[in-house]
């Protein structure tokens, strides 16, 4: 039997703490290694630049659903980037008061604990409210402001704000206030909203609808160079946008599939895997998922 000493207790204890802060340092190491850092308009362009190699960028659709967190939440974005590196795609909303929040849907039913219109409520009145994950569970996580989101962001990963019902105007003013034109991203679904965005932020990124030969001509006459763009071309690559897929790629435009309207939707990885390995032989250059940690490894 040991005999327990003062000293082999203090000397065990110190051991213990020492695995322990070992393991929470070790998960902080991992997570800063898929961190998505730009110091400048050059690096982020150069990222998302199309390179005619065959790497894949991963994108998390609404930031991810993730088991036990919630979409659009920083919780879950940061669930992601704890084991693999990605970009994020998130929807901004307005409160009733005029605060930019994180909110998919027009009402507050399927996410959280509350119902109704999120524009029915103020900022204070939803601080109570919490969010759920993607199996309903509720969770302890309450719902972001996009300048939180922003604040968080930075030298971490890249946002992407797809387009709801905040005006421009706002967004830019946020933009300007955080100078976040090296990590945030617009979702942009006219040649014409990109370019005022474009007028304000000359070196931000777009992710630029560009499905169809009418939104490829509309964003070319928009002026914004190719290199302020990724475009979204679709559920897959195929004969139905092959030859816009030629055509921004010869830009050095790389092309973004989204998974969430097909795959995303079936009921187990198993299924969702073997649709995502054959959709994968379209040979994509972005892939948007609800599930970006079920997309990666298959990317090896």
């Amino acid at each position: 039997m040991e005999i327990i000493t003062s000293k082999t207790f203090l000397f065990k204890l110190a051991s213990v703490a020492f695995l322990l802060f070992s393991g929470c340092s070790m998960s902080a190491q991992q997570a800063k290694r898929n961190y998505l850092e730009f110091n400048s308009t050059k690096e982020i362009q150069e990222f998302f630049r199309y390179k005619e190699d065959g790497s894949i960028i991963v994108s998390g659709h609404r930031g991810g659903r993730e088991k036990n967190f919630p979409e659009n939440s920083i919780e879950g974005f940061q669930n992601v980037l704890d084991q693999i590196p990605a970009f994020f795609e998130i929807d901004p909303r307005l409160t009733k008061d005029s605060v930019i929040v994180l909110m998919h849907d027009a009402t507050l039913d399927r996410t959280t604990n509350a119902t109704g219109r999120l524009a029915d409520y103020t900022w204070a009145e939803l601080q109570d409210v919490r969010l759920k994950d993607s199996d309903g569970k509720l969770t302890s996580c309450h719902i972001p402001t996009l300048e939180e989101v922003i604040e968080w962001s930075k030298g971490k990963t890249v946002v992407n704000l797809d387009k709801k019902d905040v005006p421009l105007g706002m967004i830019a003013e946020l933009i300007q206030k955080h100078k976040a034109e090296n990590h945030v991203m617009l979702t942009v679904h006219t040649g014409a909203q990109a370019r005022y965005y474009y007028d304000r932020f000359p070196s931000i990124m777009f992710s630029a609808f560009s499905r169809n030969a009418k939104e490829f001509d509309d964003l070319m006459i928009s002026g914004v160079p190719a290199n302020n763009m990724i475009a979204y071309v679709g559920r897959t690559i195929d004969e139905s946008n092959e030859k816009i897929v030629a055509k921004l790629r010869a830009k050095g435009i790389p092309c973004m599939v989204s998974y969430s309207p097909t795959h995303d939707k079936l009921k187990t990885a198993e299924e969702r895997k073997q649709a995502y390995l054959e959709s994968l032989k379209a040979n994509p250059d972005i892939v948007e998922s609800d599930f970006p940690t079920e997309i990666w490894p298959l990317l090896k």
